[in-house]
């Protein structure tokens, strides 16, 4: 009976807002030959053609590292993976306006360049280009080609390459015709999920883009928003629905594939030191590695040492901004100049967020704890077949997607949540229940029925079997599903920028609504936002790390 708790949930908060959608666009979008605008003809090839460049230049600068990883052992390579591996769990509206801040109007290379050439104008117009859409795409999804085509490459073995080698191919032979067969899966798993990534993009093209671009999810947000036509967010939001979906399950079958047992033997065989920096091979080696750690950790430091670092100085209400190192930013935030009649301000932003992440880590471990541990009988192959697929479903789906479901059809009794700040912590519940049920279920499988047979032969009731027998052992596994749900409702900001209510805006909502605004301060303030909002989710990485287990999934 536990695994239908779930199903439930997924049922009212998902399918049903799903299928609230499809009504609404096969009714009245279709039928009013929405399918047939230009513009929306026009949104979908800009999605695609933005989503297949941005995964081929991923491709292009992480294929030459994961090579290195799986090749080569050299000082500070576990540093590497761990500072390369930051940018994806990153929000990503800290994304946009971490490259705001490097290559932004008033940002760190502009005001350089304008200072030491004495220039009337910032000569570097990345903000609202197509080429900063593409690059912070690689920038995020980066790590990705790194660790999914690295690790299956350092686990091949070398001895299919030196028996062709002995047969007199060349290295580039041996390549093609033995290494890159081999590498297919892994190759096509990693661009298919960095070209899902990229094409349910959001905040990056968004703020990057500007009114310019749109993609798929931009243009739903904007339909909602901006013109209140439900409809035409309707027919985008299954155009979507049914792009992603199927681009997952093609996913999920090369990852299948990538399967591969970890053979340290072969690994360490494989691994040679990298060649001597005074060689050309060296040098494009090593080249390749400080363009790699310089796209990743560049824009992070200009966002934090733009919120402490005033580079426009202006005269604000309270007095003048002066130029310099300053706290002003992180001050004005605690203030009420921020907020208005109808919004609230970053302080009470940040508690609005905390609060919805507190609410989302105990819903979802509370639906995630009996799934996981019905997942993990194994008396029960039928049912675990039919929850184990369900619960996929909405990593599948676009959060702007589910915050139009809501709005649709959670509008009446007895589900009249439409104005409810309840619908945020479920839109959040609902991306973070699958990590939640990966993280446990692996924990849960691993204890031994003979410890809770010992124990109710000792007398113990099922609920002290529970308290004394199974949650201690999960604990660990508990700690990392709740700090993916506290990571995942934190920085969300497709969901919300749909459903929440004016005076229940998280720290995304804020941050995106700061840097709308014109002024040195909101400026500064939106870089400080980000900060905060990028160390909360490191230190819930490093959580993560700190408590996974060797079999958990994620």
């Amino acid at each position: 009976m536990l695994g239908f708790i779930p199903l439930g949930f997924l049922a009212l908060f998902y399918f049903y807002p799903l299928a609230g959608i499809l009504g609404l666009g096969l009714a009245e979008g279709l039928a009013g030959g929405f399918m047939l605008s230009s513009g929306m003809l026009e949104v979908l090839r800009f999605t695609l053609w933005q989503a297949l460049l941005s995964t081929a230049l991923t491709l292009a600068l992480g294929l030459p590292g994961a090579y290195i990883l799986a090749n080569y052992a050299f000082r500070g390579k576990t540093l590497f993976r761990a500072v390369t591996a930051v940018p994806f769990v990153m929000p990503t509206l800290v994304v946009a306006a971490a490259f705001s801040a490097l290559l932004g109007p008033t940002g760190w290379v502009n005001t350089a360049l304008v200072e030491f050439f004495d220039l009337a104008e910032p000569p570097v117009r990345f903000v609202r280009t197509f080429p900063a859409i593409l690059t912070a795409h690689v920038f995020y999804n980066l790590t990705i080609v790194l660790r999914l085509v690295g690790d299956f490459w350092s686990r091949l073995g070398p001895r299919l390459e030196k028996a062709a080698a002995a047969l007199g191919a060349n290295r580039w032979e041996t390549f093609r015709r033995v290494t890159l067969p081999l590498l297919a899966p892994a190759i096509a798993a990693a661009g298919l999920l960095v070209f899902i990534f990229d094409f349910s993009s959001f905040a990056v093209v968004l703020i990057l883009g500007g009114p310019r671009f749109a993609t798929l999810e931009v243009e739903i947000f904007r339909q909602v928003t901006a013109f209140g036509n439900l409809p035409a967010a309707a027919v985008l939001s299954l155009i979507q629905l049914g792009c992603t979906l199927a681009l997952t399950v093609i996913y999920l079958r090369f990852s299948a594939r990538t399967s591969r047992p970890v053979d340290a033997r072969a690994m360490s065989a494989r691994q040679g030191r990298l060649p001597p920096a005074g060689s050309l091979r060296g040098l494009t080696l090593r080249a390749v590695l400080a363009a790699i750690l310089l796209l990743t950790t560049a824009p992070l430091a200009a966002l934090a040492a733009g919120s402490v670092v005033n580079l426009s100085p202006e005269r604000t209400r309270t007095g003048a901004l002066e130029r310099g190192f300053t706290p002003a930013f992180y001050a004005a935030l605690t203030s009420e100049e921020t907020s208005s009649v109808v919004t609230n301000s970053p302080i009470q932003a940040a508690g609005v967020s905390l609060g919805f992440a507190a609410f989302t880590v105990a819903l979802a471990l509370l639906l995630g704890l009996p799934t996981a541990w019905v997942l993990a009988k194994r008396d029960l192959p039928a049912l675990n077949r039919l929850i184990d697929p369900l619960l996929m479903l909405p990593l599948g789906t676009s959060a702007v997607t589910l915050g139009l479901g809501f709005i649709v059809v959670l509008d009446s009794p007895p589900f009249d949540l439409r104005t409810s700040p309840l619908l945020v912590p479920l839109a959040h519940t609902l991306v973070a229940f699958p990590f939640v049920v990966r993280s446990m279920t692996p924990a849960i499988g691993s204890i031994r029925p003979r410890l809770r047979s010992a124990a109710a032969v000792l007398g113990a009731s099922p609920w002290q079997v529970i308290r004394t027998i199974d949650l201690p052992l999960v604990r660990r596994a508990a700690t990392v599903a709740a700090a993916f749900a506290f990571t995942i409702s934190l920085g969300e900001f497709g969901a919300t920028a749909i459903v929440t209510r004016p005076q229940f805006q998280t720290i995304p909502s804020v941050i995106y609504r700061l840097l709308g605004r014109p002024g040195a301060l909101n400026y500064g303030q939106a870089l400080a936002l980000s900060t905060i909002l990028m160390l909360l989710t490191l230190g819930a990485t490093l959580a993560i790390e700190r408590y996974r287990s060797p079999g958990e999934e994620f």
